[in-house]
């Protein structure tokens, strides 16, 4: 990519969400708390489905991988964010922002695939239980999961080349708060109806596509779940099966709503909630829409904060219980 001189400094500057110094001082606030609470959540899960015995199927499989690539989407965005929030520099070079359109494009995709992939691996669990094992075999589901990695990246450096190949002139003001495809296409004095055919095609192909195949699975999840003869079991099974479809509601509208049409019908405002909603909010959500229902992730977070405090407390008993220190109390 020819990202080094496209115009007068050399980088662009992103405008942000706000010019007002106390509401800056608000969201900075508020992101931050959405940030730490999106590390907090999504490393737990990651190291519960890593650690715990009892969390080694396909799903949690799916599941760590989802909280990670839910830290890689909010990382590449919200830090930045944060910083010129709080300095007020709001500078970013041309090879970060490539880095930056990259990452988000490659984390975000590879969401959604990831989503189509745990929606089939449910219909499998719910609809054909007895064969579950041998359908949903590990060696398919590290295909899945490396399928979704892969098409992440590719379509992240489709997008990324394809973008900073185009001559940059006149203003370098970005009027977002992060590196995004339609506002960066407005930047450009040449003709961008190639970058948008592909802006068009590939969110279409890959986010329409992973919708149907999660919309299918769910209709088959539902008729399935209505053939439940207990009310109880219909009511959990409902619960668990909306608040999931949320998640995946949440990213494939506003994703597909974002990319999913012409770059002249593009608003800046738009463009920013939408954005804040799948790069920023969805990580965050997604931990607590995926575990707080879940019985087993439940059981193993108890498991593991009660062997930590256990831990900690047969420590704190050796010193007590030692020599040394027995000698020491004695003496004083």
């Amino acid at each position: 990519m020819d990202i080094g001189n496209q115009t007068t400094d050399g980088e662009f500057i992103l405008m942000g969400l706000t010019n007002l110094p106390k509401l800056k001082a608000l969201l900075f606030m508020l992101f931050a708390a959405i940030y730490f609470m999106t590390l907090v959540g999504n490393i737990s899960i990651i190291v519960l489905t890593r650690t715990d015995p009892r969390l080694q199927s396909a799903m949690y499989l799916f599941l760590g991988n989802l909280s990670f690539i839910d830290i890689g989407f909010s990382s590449s965005v919200t830090p930045n964010m944060l910083a010129s929030l709080l300095s007020g520099k709001n500078n970013i070079s041309f090879f970060g922002c490539a880095v930056q359109m990259f990452t988000t494009v490659a984390f975000g995709t590879a969401e959604c695939l990831l989503f189509a992939a745990m929606a089939y691996d449910r219909y499998v669990a719910i609809c054909n239980p007895f064969l579950y094992a041998v359908i949903v075999s590990k060696k398919l589901c590290l295909q899945l999961v490396t399928s979704s990695y892969l098409g992440g990246f590719l379509h992240g450096a489709i997008h990324a080349v394809a973008t900073f190949q185009l001559p940059f002139c006149g203003s370098n003001k970005i009027y977002h708060f992060f590196c995004d495809i339609p506002p960066l296409l407005k930047l450009s004095c040449s003709d961008t109806r190639v970058n948008e055919i592909l802006l068009f095609i590939f969110p279409a192909i890959l986010g329409v596509g992973s919708l149907l195949i999660v919309l299918a699975s769910y209709i088959y999840i539902i008729s399935a779940i209505l053939k439940i003869q207990s009310t109880e079991g219909r009511r959990k099974a409902f619960s668990t099966c909306a608040s999931h479809f949320t998640a995946v509601s949440l990213l494939f509208g506003s994703t597909i709503f974002t990319y999913v049409k012409p770059t002249s019908m593009y608003s800046q405002d738009q463009g920013k909630v939408l954005s804040l909603i799948y790069s920023v909010l969805i990580p965050m959500l997604n931990p607590l829409i995926y575990s707080v229902r879940n019985n087993e992730v439940k059981a193993a977070a108890k498991k593991l904060l009660i062997r930590r405090q256990f831990s900690h407390g047969t420590i704190f008993s050796k010193i007590i219980l030692h020599p040394d220190f027995c000698r020491v109390q004695r003496n004083n």
